[in-house]
């Protein structure tokens, strides 16, 4: 089946996310939030007006943030953590590690703004580097949902799954992709157009610009297949493995450096299972410099005619 974007409506993710944790802590009373000094950037204003008792503010203290939500974890209650992604990822790494993963905490982080979300303030703000240093770590799940139903979903999952998981989310609107009702299973990805020519593999604020750059390519007489990726750990080797042989090249998309997240995700899995030609669109191992996500996208080659562009050049490099 092919998904089609509605490009005339553009969602932000964080009032997906913030809406399913409030009906959730509804009936579930030991869901509680941590967040610091970031309760309007998260979105979290409705909540902390229905609970006050169940949102601890930690103030600028991301390493305290992580710590006390694994006490929480360790005392019964189902933490949400939530802080701007770069300064939680990159300030609090060493917490996440100890006192998360190693623990095999009931932790869920959520990397609120990611990507380069926070546009002009610039490389101290943008979250690049939040995939590769993650998903090194054993023990956690990887997620980065495509538009606000997945992410809707993903918040459900991530409550319901017992163990730590980093939940990716942006404030860039996108528009919906999936279906009402989609069920997120982790490490399985969706097949948002299918193709036999190449297959463009993207996740989070991006997907929606692989599936109009397939279009495109379509329009070009080149069919592309097209897959959410939203899982970066555990990723879905079987539908990389089976695009692989079945399109025999393969163009990763995401708003993160090419070092260490989905590109190099699926390029480990395409050398050790189905080696084919393989092109990863990102940051390409820089600084992003100040400007608007999308501007920024695009500038990295991740407008629709840049992704088609490259699926294009790839292409030559076919057996």
């Amino acid at each position: 089946m092919n998904f089609r974007t509605n490009a005339g409506e553009l969602h932000d993710c964080r009032d997906a996310f913030t809406s399913t944790l409030e009906a959730m802590a509804a009936q579930n009373t030991n869901i509680v939030v941590v967040c610091s000094d970031s309760v309007g950037s998260s979105k979290l204003g409705g909540f902390r007006e229905r609970w006050p008792e169940r949102l601890i503010n930690v103030g600028i203290a991301e390493q305290n943030l992580v710590g006390v939500g694994a006490g929480l974890a360790n005392g019964g209650t189902l933490p949400f953590v939530c802080a701007a992604s770069c300064f939680l990822t990159g300030r609090a790494l060493e917490q996440i590690k100890a006192d998360i993963a190693y623990s095999n905490a009931n932790v869920k982080l959520c990397g609120i703004s990611s990507g380069m979300a926070y546009g002009e303030l610039g490389p101290t703000h943008h979250s690049t580097e939040d995939f590769a240093w993650i998903r090194a770590i054993p023990n956690m799940a990887v997620v980065a949902p495509a538009d606000r139903i997945e992410t809707t979903a993903a918040t459900e999952w991530a409550a319901a799954y017992d163990g730590p998981v980093f939940l990716r989310l942006s404030r860039v609107g996108v528009p919906d992709l999936l279906p009402e009702g989609h069920r997120f299973e982790l490490g399985k990805a969706n097949m948002l157009r299918d193709g036999t020519d190449l297959t463009i593999i993207a996740n989070g604020t991006v997907t929606h610009r692989a599936v109009h750059a397939a279009e495109d390519l379509a329009a070009k007489g080149i069919e592309a297949r097209v897959l959410n990726m939203a899982t970066v750990r555990p990723i879905d080797e079987d539908a990389i493995a089976e695009a692989a042989c079945d399109t025999g090249a393969i163009v990763t998309c995401e708003e993160h450096t090419i070092h260490g997240g989905l590109g190099g995700a699926v390029a480990e899995v395409v050398v050790e299972s189905a080696p084919v030609p393989v092109k990863r669109l990102g940051v390409p191992g820089i600084f992003a410099p100040t400007g608007s996500a999308n501007f920024l996208l695009d500038e990295f080659g991740m407008s629709p005619a840049g992704i088609a562009e490259s699926a294009i050049e790839l292409l030559k490099k076919k057996a």
